[in-house]
């Protein structure tokens, strides 16, 4: 046995364990009693966890511990309750129409509830929590339409998307990229720019506005109308309105005509099922601004000189 003793610190009275750093030597204080307890306690809770849980992995499997609980099975059985849950709900969607769910009350509760649901998960991300949108996607809160804002006219743009190659989809229409393909010049890009901030009620060069009268018959009635009211059957924007999708100063418009943009939505009809689009028809109808499925009167041609206003 070695007669070696530690050494004893003279300020606390506690022997050192001989570590020492930078002159900074180590007492040997023993751990609090609590902290032991607890480091022990810990211990024993896990051996009793390793006997009760699922929890070492063997080659081929694991040990299933004497509960036999499985996270895998629990949700299992929590999705099939839910879908039991459902169930009865999912049958009236199914037969009901989409107007004989609005005025069902207790079923237009269970399909906004559905559809709040898969809005948040699906549809929130481009247009926003509240469906607000933002630049690029459509404020599905107002009551201005691009595709019309009818409970079925919704339901059918849900299923089939804008500009997503399906089969079923309407007359869409692309705006072209006048500028950015050289079916323009910037003069006359610019000026069709001031003959759309006519139209809509804003004041524009009056010079550039008759230089473009021509240049927008013949490039753009044929879509936006002769007087820009556009046409929502083949998903065509109204310009002399005051909703603008891409922004509705001169830079925005001009950015419009010069590139071209053309957003596109996906089709829903293959994921969801026909329930999920009507409840989701359901849920946006509801929460929106009320629909106007007829096209605007045509507002007056823009005066030849001045601001032009509507």
């Amino acid at each position: 046995m070695s007669d070696h003793k530690r050494e004893m610190d003279e300020h606390s009275g506690v022997e050192t364990t001989g570590h020492e750093w930078d002159g900074i030597k180590e007492l040997d204080n023993p751990l609090p009693r609590w902290w032991l307890w607890v480091f022990y306690g810990s211990i024993a809770v896990a051996a009793v966890y390793w006997v009760l849980m699922p929890a070492w992995p063997g080659i081929s499997g694991y040990t299933k511990g004497l509960l036999g609980q499985s996270d895998r099975a629990e949700v299992s059985r929590q999705l099939a309750a839910l879908k039991a849950q459902r169930g009865a709900g999912e049958v009236k969607l199914r037969t009901a129409s989409l107007q004989q769910i609005e005025q069902d009350p207790e079923l237009q509760a269970y399909a906004l509830q559905v559809g709040n649901s898969v809005f948040g998960d699906n549809c929130a991300t481009c247009h926003g929590a509240g469906g607000g949108g933002r630049a690029g996607y459509p404020n599905l809160r107002d009551d201005v339409w691009l595709w019309g804002g009818s409970l079925e006219d919704i339901r059918h743009t849900i299923e089939v998307g804008v500009r997503a190659g399906h089969a079923q989809t309407r007359g869409e229409t692309v705006m072209p990229a006048f500028g950015r393909d050289q079916m323009l010049d910037e003069p006359k890009v610019a000026d069709l720019t001031e003959y759309v901030m006519a139209i809509s009620g804003r004041k524009a060069d009056g010079a550039a506005v008759e230089r473009a009268r021509q240049t927008f018959a013949d490039q753009c009635a044929a879509c936006h109308g002769p007087a820009g009211t556009g046409d929502a059957a083949r998903g065509v924007p109204n310009l002399t309105d005051a909703e603008w999708l891409y922004g509705s100063d001169r830079k925005a418009i001009h950015d419009q005509i010069w590139n071209g943009r053309n957003g596109v939505m996906p089709t829903w009809g293959a994921r969801f099922s026909p329930e999920t689009i009507k409840a989701l028809a359901v849920y946006i109808h509801a929460n929106a601004g009320g629909a106007d499925d007829t096209v605007a009167e045509a507002p007056a041609a823009p005066a030849a000189a001045g601001g032009a206003g509507r």
